[in-house]
């Protein structure tokens, strides 16, 4: 047995540090994760210095990172930064929020029950082909011009995605699971509750971290459309005038937010979901 480990440690000494990284599916030191992803931004930022102080790109297609930080800044301090934010936050999460509280249940239904399926998987699989942008006249028309057009917006462009997600991952927990249950005399309802939906929460977490995602994508078609303010809006405005540094606040903003929900969503999966392979 000793022989054995003495060989697999001189073969991984032989690999090298970079095979060791590289092997699929394994964890690598904190240490070296923090390092490659410190890495990977720092060179993104030096090519981006690089195009705009070296005078390869014009200003007008891509401003430097001094001139959006003060355009950033100065916005910040303007105050019309956090009220475009604030504005665009509210729409994302009240339909993002709507979008789960109705798809969730009916993704765990669809995903479980086969009659269930075939009541409802038609229409999904019919309405999440149809562009959100496409629908937008038909939203001004029955809600109006407001902020519940613009919910409205993030509601259709996430709800049908996430009842197809969850009712996939509803559909692949294993049946050997219930079968147990079932010989251990558990009823259908305990069954559902102790056996199906533990096992369905770690990809319906996963779930809502990627539709969480998808909304922020329909940001500026929701505020395409009679909006006076957000950071869509913002970034629609700032291209009429071609005011490409406050684009990139815009986008850089989006990004930022964007990448707050991620951490919160991974840091929520470990705390209250310990038994998740995740976790």
């Amino acid at each position: 047995m000793s022989l054995a480990r003495t060989g697999g440690a001189i073969a991984r000494r032989r690999r090298g540090p970079l095979s060791e990284v590289l092997r699929p599916q394994e964890a690598i030191p904190r240490r070296t994760y923090l390092r490659i992803l410190t890495t990977s931004a720092a060179a993104l930022i030096a090519a981006w210095c690089v195009l705009t102080y070296g005078r390869l790109v014009a200003p007008l297609f891509l401003p430097s990172p001094t001139a959006v930080l003060a355009t950033g800044v100065a916005m910040a301090q303007d105050g019309t930064l956090l009220q475009n934010a604030q504005a665009s936050l509210l729409v994302i999460v009240t339909g993002w929020a709507l979008a789960v509280l109705a798809g969730v249940p009916v993704g765990v239904l669809m995903g479980s029950f086969k009659a269930v399926e075939a009541l409802i998987e038609p229409v999904i699989d019919f309405v999440r082909y149809l562009p959100v942008s496409a629908l937008i006249p038909l939203l001004i028309l029955y809600i109006g011009i407001g902020p519940a057009e613009k919910i409205a917006v993030i509601f259709i462009g996430t709800f049908f995605q996430l009842v197809l997600l969850v009712a996939d991952v509803a559909a692949h927990v294993p049946h050997e699971q219930l079968d147990v249950a079932y010989t251990l005399g558990a009823s259908r309802s305990q069954v559902i509750r102790r056996v199906l939906l533990p096992a369905t929460l770690p990809g319906v977490m996963d779930t809502l971290r990627i539709t969480m995602g998808w909304a922020w994508t329909y940001l500026v078609v929701a505020e395409l459309v009679s909006a006076d303010r957000g950071l869509g809006f913002m970034i629609l405005d700032s291209m009429r005038g071609l005011f490409t540094d406050r684009i990139f606040v815009g986008l850089a903003v989006i990004g930022g937010l964007g990448l707050c929900f991620d951490l919160v969503f991974k840091w929520l999966h470990r705390v209250l979901l310990p038994w998740s392979p995740k976790a």
